[in-house]
């Protein structure tokens, strides 16, 4: 099942450019309102039978149902492994111009895009937000990154 908000309920959810992550509150009402729909861009990204790459996408919040459903695909139960492939792609609702991911496309990935968007799901069911502790090799600092991408090195 795919959730649609009209525009107006996708900018209160956070979707819109700039926005930040978790709970905000609505300015107009004062209530609190859950982002439930993350943009990504994947490191590599998936190339389509045209050859066409596609790196951004956007990854909803899991339900319930969404990591219930795969316990009784016969693929998972033949391979655990498997498990991933199908949660996954019941979760991103856009590919790059993709808009039905289902098993197939993600099976087709690059391993090192499905390991980023096994832990991108994580991030953002488990912890509620996409950013990541890193520690520089040089210098030894310490600084947050955003798992999300888009944004240009450097911005914050």
């Amino acid at each position: 099942m795919r959730r649609a908000f009209p525009p107006s309920a996708r900018q209160e959810e956070g979707l819109g450019p700039g926005s930040g992550t978790g709970a905000g509150t609505d300015r107009d009402e004062g209530r609190e309102t859950l982002r439930t729909e993350f943009a990504f861009e994947l490191p590599r990204g998936y190339v389509d039978e045209s050859g066409t790459v596609h790196r951004t996408g956007v990854m909803r919040l899991a339900t319930a149902r969404d990591e219930l459903i795969p316990l009784r695909d016969d693929r998972v139960r033949e391979n655990s492994a498997y498990l991933s492939v199908v949660l996954i792609s019941r979760v991103i609702t856009r590919l790059g111009t993709i808009d039905d991911v289902h098993p197939g496309v993600v099976e087709d990935l690059f391993a090192s895009d499905l390991a980023f968007l096994q832990d991108f799901y994580r991030r953002i069911n488990a912890e509620g937000h996409t950013r990541a502790a890193v520690t520089c090799p040089s210098c030894h600092e310490n600084f947050a990154v955003d798992l999300s991408g888009g944004g240009r090195l450097g911005e914050s």
